[in-house]
């Protein structure tokens, strides 16, 4: 599809229409296409990601708040974490067939790309970030209200638990506790890396946790290291020595 008729079926599909049409096309260029056409300095979506990271942060937040204005602000933590982790993100991306405008580099698109979560989820920050640059605050917050906040009742019923937020939780329960996530190894090439995290709670190593990126291999950990949490006292299956107690 030639871009500029991709552009029309994007703006069509998000009810927009951009003032600078390089910034939603700069939100679906993988970093893997950007460097295989190195020589026409083209912008990936990286830095787009980290606006629409921010941005999403902040009305998500925002939303949560005036939506549920007796709950504790622990509780609208944990729904924030669960709406706007990896697999919600690629969720939607995916209801918005994101996946089909994506520009990925060869290596990319043949190891699968086009389907993971973790591409899908940097790209729906990405055009999230160019809304914002692009049309302001009010527009990417109608955005959302329209594609995620309200369908987030179903979000918070189908993604996966927050297994770092959960493992914290429960952990601290028994006093003050030191929780590390160490990244330990780091393997594949650009296009296909395999991270490898070490969970620790006060230097003693509970759990290891891979994924396709840090943040897979981290909620993996937790997950295994749910498996030394007393699950009807919630105490760490550990030696007393590496406990320290809250006063």
């Amino acid at each position: 599809m030639a871009m500029n008729r991709t552009i029309r079926v994007i703006e069509k599909q998000l009810n927009l229409t951009f003032k600078k049409p390089e910034l939603i096309q700069q939100a679906f260029r993988h970093t893997s296409y950007a460097n295989e056409q190195a020589r026409r300095h083209l912008p990936h979506y990286e830095r787009l990601e980290f606006l629409g990271d921010a941005v999403l942060e902040l009305l998500s937040s925002e939303f949560l708040y005036h939506s549920y204005p007796n709950l504790p602000e622990g509780k609208l933590t944990r729904m924030r974490a669960q709406i706007v982790q990896e697999k919600s993100l690629a969720y939607l991306a995916r209801q918005l067939k994101f996946n089909q405008f994506l520009q990925l580099g060869k290596g990319e698109e043949l190891s699968g790309g086009r389907e993971r979560d973790s591409i899908l989820a940097d790209c729906f920050e990405a055009v999230l970030g160019a809304i914002y640059e692009d049309q302001g605050l009010e527009v990417a917050k109608d955005y959302l209200n329209r594609v995620m906040f309200s369908q987030h009742q179903l979000l918070l019923g189908r993604v996966t638990q927050d297994h770092k937020t959960l493992f914290q939780e429960r952990v601290q329960k028994q006093g003050t506790v030191q929780i590390d996530y160490r990244l330990k190894d780091k393997q594949g090439p650009a296009h296909d890396q395999i991270f490898t995290v070490e969970l620790y709670v006060n230097d003693q190593h509970i759990a290891t946790g891979q994924g396709s990126s840090k943040k897979q291999a981290e909620m993996q950990a937790a997950e295994l290291g749910m498996a030394s949490v007393d699950p009807k006292t919630g105490s760490l299956k550990l030696p007393d020595s590496t406990l320290r107690k809250g006063g």
